[in-house]
């Protein structure tokens, strides 16, 4: 069994926030993969499901973000799961939207619902972290994270979400590489809607050596699911 946690802060004030795309993630995920409905337990909401073959218990905590560990801990003991069955989907500062990294262990940069984790699980656990770009001050994060995705950011929100729904299998059982195959699936635009190139062209002097570029979609999906090995 996975515990598969989203972190965010509860109520529809927060709803549309970046701080709350871990909780948007895990709706996708139980939504498309036909999870049960959400259940009050483990002082959250709880949805179970599978996801390729094994058995996943959705947890969206709803103390506040700080709190988040309380209701992690209680779940991972009721359940009997050690802190490498736990995945955590967290908003991250330090990428770029639409960028995911993942990572196992490790502190918690701040992040307030990883700290909470961390005093409750230790830091074994695996996590998903989703990139919503830094403001560029550190006087300016608590407005940042606590404000919704633009208008012009929700196709790409749209997708990232569907990405790691399409992945979430591969998620739980820990292939980091197909699930980097499942998102650039999404995130990849296709060669036609790339900007066509310059029409000014170097002269052969000037001209440098570039690597050639994967010559299908697939090479192309493999390139950019490397990142997650």
């Amino acid at each position: 069994m996975i515990l598969m946690v989203g972190l965010g802060n509860p109520g529809a004030k927060y709803a549309g926030n970046r701080h709350n795309v871990g909780f948007m993630a895990v709706d996708r995920i139980a939504a498309d993969h036909g999870f049960g409905p959400w259940k009050a337990r483990f002082q959250g909401l709880a949805a179970e499901g599978r996801l390729g073959d094994r058995r996943v218990v959705l947890l969206k905590p709803q103390g506040y973000m700080n709190l988040s560990g309380q209701s992690v801990g209680e779940a991972m003991r009721y359940l009997k799961l050690t802190p490498a069955e736990v995945v955590v989907l967290h908003d991250e500062l330090d990428l770029a939207p639409g960028v995911c990294r993942l990572k196992s262990g490790g502190g918690h940069a701040g992040h307030n619902g990883l700290r909470s984790i961390h005093q409750h699980i230790g830091e074994g656990y695996r996590r998903l972290r989703i990139g919503i770009g830094h403001p560029g001050h550190k006087d300016r994060v608590t407005g940042h994270v606590l404000s919704d995705f633009a208008r012009a950011e929700q196709p790409m929100l749209d997708d990232l979400l569907r990405g790691i729904s399409d992945g979430a299998a591969a998620l739980a059982a820990g292939d980091g590489a197909a699930f980097g195959m499942a998102l650039a699936a999404r995130m990849a635009p296709p060669k036609s809607s790339r900007p066509a190139a310059p029409s000014v062209q170097a002269s052969p002097a000037q001209a440098a050596p570039s690597a050639p570029e994967p010559r299908t979609m697939t090479d192309r999906l493999r390139s950019l699911a490397d990142r997650f090995r």
